[in-house]
């Protein structure tokens, strides 16, 4: 327990900082397991819907202690970031509108656009090694981006790709995953305390399974069956607990990919929050541990906040970023105990890595769109929708350019890219640089 709560408290910077972290502690300082048990692990979250590093610390906890380790590792991992977003989601609705305030979160959007930025330079570094993986992630930005294509669909179809020419023994279909490797030092199975041989509950019995299914299928549908039930489908709740339920099935490839799509039906189709306020919840998950996606429970909190029915406002909000939560993360659990059991005996398939690897390169593409979808609602004050036949885009408002967002952006860039500082260092100076603007006077 004190090494799980040792990485929940340092689990800042999103998905590929909290897997290095992982790495660092469980492989190289612990010695748990090894660099290919390690790596085969990530790549079966990587295939999984939802937040990969979550996921991968309930496999590894599963691993280890079985299903009550798996709990408690994947618990630890969330528990200080939900509540570090709740409370500065009631910081948000009660004071953000208070001009320094509003300041600080100004900072804040323009490092994200950096940071995801890096997170397209980092993935695709690793992943874009050959025209087919190339190929891939320019055709899923080109279909996202300008033809609004649905993401699940982008992804499945990237997956089958792979997996065909994983299957067929494709050399641009079988480059590790896409990962390289994770530490500096190589540490092998057969030296760690898991060994390289299966562990037992890794064999479980076809009543054992189903009952582990049953149990988290009703943790997870129950609550969302209840609150249609007594709420309607027009509820607010009912919303947010379909609509992450739904994302929990179908956004596959990490973090920064379920923004993507969560942002677009969040801000354009459900209007639950506006884009601006869609980039404050993302530097809030920046800045706090746990998974980058507990920003849905600050989307969730802001839904229920402005469509609160009978409920005093702020208990609507509380239950509304609660309920996103839980139908967002009880799924996670499922698919690793579920399915880890048989990923184990599935290590070097090569049908697996080549659906990995084409996966992991269309993320490239959508996240890039995130990037872009970004920039544009960040620099610029105004846009406006496009559509002509198939066409569908946002396109910016030259005259609403915000000079001030596009200094603190380049800023932002230039703290990243050119001088390697670490993503709470840059937070951290673009805030203090939106602030100091509203001091001078020179931003609303």
């Amino acid at each position: 327990m004190p090494v799980w709560l040792r990485i929940a408290a340092l689990s800042f910077g999103g998905p590929a900082g909290q897997v290095a972290l992982m790495h660092r502690i469980l492989v190289e300082e612990k010695r748990w397991l090894g660099e290919q048990r390690f790596l085969h692990a990530l790549n079966y979250c990587m295939l999984l819907p939802g937040p990969e590093a979550q996921q991968l610390a309930t496999y590894i906890g599963w691993l280890m202690h079985r299903t009550r380790g798996g709990i408690m590792a994947g618990g630890l991992f969330i528990l200080p970031g939900l509540v570090s977003i709740m409370v500065l989601s009631w910081v948000y609705v009660l004071f953000g509108q208070v001009g320094i305030v509003a300041a600080l979160f100004f900072g804040l959007k323009a490092a994200v656009l950096a940071i995801v930025l890096q997170a397209v330079v980092r993935i695709g570094g690793r992943s874009l090694r050959n025209l087919p993986m190339r190929s891939l992630a320019a055709a899923a930005f080109l279909l996202i981006f300008f033809f609004d294509m649905p993401f699940p669909v982008i992804v499945l179809g990237a997956g089958l790709v792979g997996y065909v020419g994983g299957r067929a023994g494709l050399a641009a279909f079988q480059a590790g995953g896409g990962h390289g490797t994770v530490g500096a030092g190589f540490v092998a199975d057969a030296d760690t305390l898991l060994g390289e041989e299966l562990p037992g509950h890794a064999r479980p019995s076809l009543g054992e399974t189903l009952r582990g299914a049953a149990f988290w299928l009703a943790a997870w549908l129950v609550p969302v069956g209840a609150v249609l039930l007594l709420l309607g489908p027009d509820s607010v709740f009912s919303q947010i607990a379909t609509f992450f339920s739904a994302m929990a099935v179908v956004t596959f490839g990490g973090a920064y990919a379920v923004l993507a799509y969560v942002a677009q039906q969040a801000v354009d189709n459900y209007h639950w929050l506006q884009s601006g306020e869609m980039l404050d919840g993302l530097g809030m998950a920046e800045t706090t541990p746990g998974p980058l996606i507990m920003v849905v429970q600050f989307v969730g909190f802001l839904g229920a906040y402005r469509n609160p029915g009978d409920l005093p406002p702020l208990l609507a909000a509380t239950l509304g970023g609660l309920l996103a939560t839980w139908v967002t993360f009880i799924p996670c659990f499922l698919w690793i105990f579920l399915g880890a059991p048989f990923i184990e005996r599935m290590r070097g398939n090569r049908a697996l890595t080549g659906a990995l690897s084409a996966i992991t390169a269309a993320i490239v593409g959508v996240i890039l769109n995130l990037a872009v979808w970004f920039a544009v609602h960040t620099i610029f004050r105004e846009v406006r929708p496009l559509s002509y036949g198939l066409l569908a885009l946002d396109m910016p408002v030259v005259a609403s350019l915000d000079h001030w967002a596009l200094l603190l952006a380049v800023a932002a860039m230039l703290a990243i890219f050119r001088f390697r500082m670490g993503v709470l260092v840059t937070l951290a100076g673009t805030s203090a640089g939106g602030i100091a603007l509203y001091l001078a006077g020179v931003t609303a």
